[in-house]
């Protein structure tokens, strides 16, 4: 059995949380407070790999995040907190597309996890589900900074906290249930 990381799993937990725990910790305690547990969770989950020096491209891509808020704090620190989701977005976009230019494809590096002898079909598969996930966080990312800019706080934590996960389960089981037609041996 595989141990749970305890640093991922409070990540995602509390990045799922998020645009809800930001827009009550801006009302009730300040950005400076929510900016502070922000840096906290992304120290967090960045600095072990970083000092295994095992980085790989979400750990990157989580201290292009910091980067980005923390210049972003100095011009305005709730715009900051809002950028948020819209940031992961593109650090998730950075670390899929990499994986074009860089092969093996993202999703070919999951499926090989499970199917080891994956065939070319396979990796074009594996690719083309890759680039859709690419376009879906150009498009994550793009209404997050909308979002960001120009919506209320309600419907910014509507959206990033539950519209955009929606559109994760949605591509996600999609694929999961589209999966079988491309494959030559569930013909």
């Amino acid at each position: 059995m595989r141990k749970v990381d305890a640093s991922a799993a409070l990540f995602a937990g509390v990045s799922i949380l998020y645009p809800l725990l930001a827009m009550l910790g801006v009302r009730y305690i300040g950005p400076n407070w929510v900016l502070i547990g922000l840096f906290v969770l992304l120290a967090l989950r960045a600095l072990p790999a970083l000092k295994a020096k095992v980085p790989g491209g979400l750990t990157w891509g989580l201290l292009f995040v910091a980067a980005v808020v923390a210049l972003v704090a100095l011009y305005d620190r709730e715009l900051s907190v809002r950028m948020y989701p819209a940031l992961m977005s593109a650090a998730m976009l950075i670390t899929f597309g990499q994986t074009i230019i860089q092969p093996p494809s993202m999703i070919e590096r999951f499926a090989r996890l499970v199917r080891p002898d994956l065939d070319e079909g396979g990796v074009r598969y594996a690719r083309n589900v890759t680039l859709i996930w690419c376009v879906f966080f150009v498009f994550n990312c793009a209404m997050g900074v909308w979002t960001a800019l120009y919506a209320d706080w309600t419907f910014w934590a509507l959206y990033n906290g539950l519209i955009a996960y929606i559109g994760i389960g949605v591509l996600f089981f999609g694929e999961f249930l589209v999966r079988p037609l491309f494959r030559k041996d569930a013909r």
